[in-house]
């Protein structure tokens, strides 16, 4: 998926991935009763940071990766009628492999 939008510095790009709604005895849970952290696929990810020095940190993801997230981490965006979040590399909590 390509998107018209580069993030900066240590921010990157998600795209929501659709969480199961169902428990395994086949009960529907509600959005609201839902369990969090939620996983996303990195769309886009910007540079890098940099260290007091100047010099740049390179980003510990890369696009394409599935990552897990906060409830409330990040920014919504719309773009290109598609729903993303931007967020800092450092709200991310892990990759998942």
């Amino acid at each position: 998926m390509a998107i018209k939008l580069r993030p900066l510095h240590d921010r990157v790009v998600v795209q929501a991935l659709e969480q199961e709604a169902k428990t395994k005895g086949g009960i529907i849970i509600p959005d609201t009763a839902q369990e969090k952290p939620m996983q996303g696929k990195v769309v886009a990810a910007g540079p890098g940071a940099r260290d007091e020095s100047g010099r740049l940190t390179p980003m510990g993801v890369k696009v394409g990766d599935v990552i897990l997230y906060g409830k409330w981490s990040g920014t919504e965006v719309k773009i290109d009628g598609k729903d993303l979040l931007v967020m800092k590399e450092s709200d991310i909590m892990g990759v998942i492999d």
